[in-house]
């Protein structure tokens, strides 16, 4: 059952997202974009104030994504990122990117906060940042 409201073009959105954000990360990489992305539309806190749809979520400015600034984003979804994306929009989770709002890669080490907000691990090149349950209960 779906945790957000979706239409196909939501779920190529997303996974045209989960593609540019990594797919040089592999599947779960991947899942763990769109477990962020699905975050911020849940959340209704901190940065992501009145972001509702996918469409807010993707190209939200400032705070949004990089990747929608290149053209490889641009290209068409493909059924792979299609079904990943739904697995993200089904409520799947995968740690560190269960709860997390934010990700970013660094040079080296994860920092153990970003922005005041909590490391909550990394995966491959990218480190996930939660916040606390009392900021954005949504996420938990």
């Amino acid at each position: 059952m779906a945790v957000i409201q979706t239409n196909s073009s939501d779920v190529d959105l997303l996974a045209r997202l989960m593609r540019a954000e990594a797919e040089g990360e592999g599947d779960l990489g991947m899942l763990m974009v769109g477990n962020v992305g699905v975050n911020r539309i849940l959340a209704n806190c901190l940065d992501f104030k009145n972001i509702r749809t996918m469409r807010d979520m993707v190209f939200q400015s400032p705070g949004g994504y990089e990747s929608v600034q290149k053209s490889y984003f641009y290209q068409r979804a493909r059924d792979k990122e299609r079904r990943l994306a739904r697995r993200v929009i089904n409520g799947e989770r995968q740690h560190p990117a269960s709860n997390a709002l934010w990700f970013f890669r660094p040079e080296g080490a994860c920092p153990p906060e970003w922005f005041n907000q909590t490391n909550s691990g990394r995966y491959k090149a990218h480190c996930f940042f939660i916040p606390t349950p009392q900021d954005c209960p949504r996420v938990f």
